[in-house]
């Protein structure tokens, strides 16, 4: 009798113990996607209930893998909120875009051990990150900052061999009298009132001292010591003379060998590197029509070789060393 009182006893304080207040609801952690692009990935992570939460449910979350929080990724949030009389929550999880070549990096989240709840699957998630760098002539400047991609250049000259120098006006052939003043001394001189004007369209100042400029005969000017051509400027060059003006800010210099001498009926021109390396060229024949004025890119930098005048942003004048071709400053 004594024996079967004490087993109902223990009977009845078992089912005090074991109230359904305290069976631990079951969770399980998803994913939309198992990968995350880092151009401008993101996905969404889920914490999902066996049934709908009594009440409030703060699930904390660890993440950890190979790639750095906050750096290569950010979530909304540290927890999953799951609100009283529903049944889920989400996290959305972003990448941070950057310009390092990493290759796949992993990103884990598990639940925190103090959270409370019973894990039913996928108790840890991973997630690639999946890098878009791409270095495809390996000389270390991703390719999208390198301007040429294709070949094996340097850091200076955005990923190319040679200073991204363009030619974007010449004047070979002066217009007579004062109107082919261009290097406005005073002083119309057929040789001396000749120009190239220059453009560097890379992002880095670029040093062209001992560069040189040759036509299709002889050496006409060798860029003295510290030629140092800024970002998105231009460096004009005339024959010789004094040039006077403002021209836009740019730098001005004239030809060391005298003149530049550019054949009205046709030439060639080489802008040649310190160790004689070719760095572009311009042939003057396609356009050696003696028009009196300069032949300029329209538009500035992009366009093909127009005559100046003819241009209607240029307003008539007949050309525009170290200056747009409206006359305003780069």
């Amino acid at each position: 009798m004594k024996l079967n009182f004490l087993f109902i006893s223990l009977l009845y304080l078992l089912s005090l113990s074991c109230t359904t207040e305290d069976i631990l609801p079951a969770v399980e952690l998803g994913l939309d996607a198992t990968t995350l692009s880092e151009a401008g990935g993101e996905l969404t992570l889920t914490a999902t209930l066996n049934s709908a939460a009594t009440e409030s449910i703060s699930l904390e979350l660890i993440f950890g893998g190979t790639a750095s929080e906050n750096q290569d990724y950010s979530a909304t949030s540290s927890a999953i909120t799951i609100d009283s009389g529903t049944s889920s929550g989400t996290v959305k999880i972003s990448a941070i875009q950057d310009v390092e070549i990493e290759g796949v990096e992993t990103i884990t989240v598990s639940l925190d051990s103090g959270s409370r709840v019973l894990v039913l699957s996928n108790s840890l998630i991973e997630i690639g990150l999946l890098d878009d760098d791409s270095d495809s002539d390996s000389d270390g400047i991703l390719d999208t900052l390198d301007a040429c991609p294709e070949q094996s250049g340097f850091a200076e000259y955005d990923g190319c061999l040679y200073p991204r120098i363009i030619i974007n006006e010449v004047l070979y052939d002066p217009a007579a009298g004062d109107a082919g003043d261009a290097n406005g001394d005073g002083t119309r001189d057929a040789n001396g009132d000749e120009f190239i004007e220059f453009y560097n369209i890379g992002s880095q100042t670029v040093d062209i001292s001992g560069f040189t400029i040759s036509d299709a005969s002889e050496l006409r000017h060798v860029f003295p010591e510290g030629t140092l051509v800024p970002s998105n400027s231009a460096l004009v060059l005339f024959g010789s003379g004094n040039p006077t003006g403002n021209f836009g800010g740019s730098i001005v210099q004239i030809a060391s060998e005298g003149l530049i001498n550019m054949n009205n009926a046709g030439d060639f021109l080489t802008f040649a590197d310190s160790n004689g390396n070719t760095v572009l060229t311009f042939d003057v024949e396609p356009l050696s029509n003696n028009p009196n004025e300069s032949y300029t890119r329209n538009p500035d930098l992009t366009g093909e070789f127009v005559q100046h005048s003819g241009i209607e942003a240029a307003n008539g004048a007949l050309y525009s060393p170290g200056t747009m071709l409206d006359g305003s400053s780069f």
